[in-house]
């Protein structure tokens, strides 16, 4: 293993910061290459967890010759937003300097040539940030992008050119669903690492996808030995890594559906905020989902929230102190939804 690491100036004098970069070489030229990210929004660490339990197998099997393709593995992502705090709160999402989300305005380049992300000096520490790692997964076949939702199950956004190619990844992680894109328009890390391939085809060989690995507060040594060992199990799968005895993948069972298939419901008052369904329940159409109190006490000024459409509640928000507008649950179903978003990312 060789470690490096990559120095990303400041916006101001005296202030850097210092992107840890893990890089296991292979032995076979031809195999496939991967790279691993996590916590790019800071404080999502779920990501971070399932890296600690795959390293050491990564360096276990470089240093007996099992490793064909070359890994290059990022654990934190963002030191920016790691270092982001109000008062006592993790604010990992966005960057401080211009409010621009760190997973948005990633460079959308048509061919994998490092050169097209040169950037001028002039450029903000989150710019560089983001044109360091698209550099650094740039060359890789398998591209993995760690995230968490705030409550739910493990889940996938991908490339719609990628699936059903893809459903190994989905079953290795046990996902509950595999939500797909076409022509993303916020410039998220997995269009930017995807969109410099697309010329070329050979999709079957190629995975990119922005991992949610269940919920913002799943950070625990049980998760991240499930999570880690479903990655590796994946690596195993594609040829990166070799171990006759590591279990193979099996079939993927959960829902794979575009992402206009999802009902993103959203809060029409503001209040506090009574949930009737949780992550993995089926509803119906119509069925209560929950409830917004803004008037404690005041039975009349209830505002209950339904379904409009039957499906799986994929993800539940954590927050029970609700404004107008929030997200509260999203389903998947079996046909487009009538609150469908169709490019780019369904959340800020």
């Amino acid at each position: 293993m060789d470690k490096t690491i990559e120095t990303i100036p400041g916006d101001m004098p005296g202030l850097s910061y210092s992107l840890t970069v893990l890089h296991f070489t292979g032995t076979d030229p031809t195999a496939p290459k991967a790279y691993l990210q996590a916590a790019l929004h800071g404080n999502e660490l779920p990501g971070v967890a399932a890296l600690h339990v795959l390293i050491p197998m990564l360096r276990d099997a470089e240093a007996e010759g099992r490793l064909k393709g070359s890994v290059t593995v990022v654990p934190f992502a963002n030191p920016i937003g790691l270092n982001q705090f109000q008062w006592d709160d993790h604010q990992g999402r966005f960057f401080y300097g211009n409010r621009t989300n760190f997973n948005r305005a990633f460079a959308l380049i048509d061919r994998p040539d490092p050169s097209l992300l040169a950037i001028p000096d002039t450029a903000s520490c989150d710019r560089r940030l983001k044109a360091t790692l698209q550099t650094l997964a740039l060359d890789a076949d398998l591209v993995l992008d760690l995230h968490c939702d705030n409550e739910g199950p493990n889940y996938l956004y991908m490339p719609a050119e990628l699936w059903p190619h893809s459903a190994d990844l989905a079953a290795a992680l046990d996902c509950g669903a595999v939500l797909t894109f076409e022509g993303g328009t916020d410039a998220s890390f997995d269009e930017a690492a995807f969109r410099p391939h697309l010329a070329s085809g050979n999709f079957e060989r190629r995975v990119v996808a922005t991992v949610e690995l269940k919920g913002i507060h799943d950070v625990g040594p049980e998760t991240a030995q499930k999570d880690g060992e479903g990655i590796y199990r994946f690596l195993v799968g594609r040829g990166v890594i070799t171990d006759a005895a590591a279990t193979p993948v099996g079939p993927f069972t959960g829902k794979g559906v575009p992402q206009s298939y999802v009902e993103m419901v959203r809060a029409p008052v503001g209040g506090m905020a009574f949930f009737h369904v949780k992550p993995g329940d089926v509803v119906r159409a119509g069925q209560l989902v929950a409830e917004l109190i803004p008037v404690p006490g005041d039975a009349s000024a209830v505002v209950p929230v339904h379904a409009v459409a039957p499906g799986l509640v994929l993800t539940r928000v954590l927050a029970r102190a609700i404004r107008i507008g929030d997200d509260l649950v999203k389903i998947v179903g079996d046909k487009r939804s009538v609150t469908a978003k169709d490019g780019g990312a369904l959340e800020s």
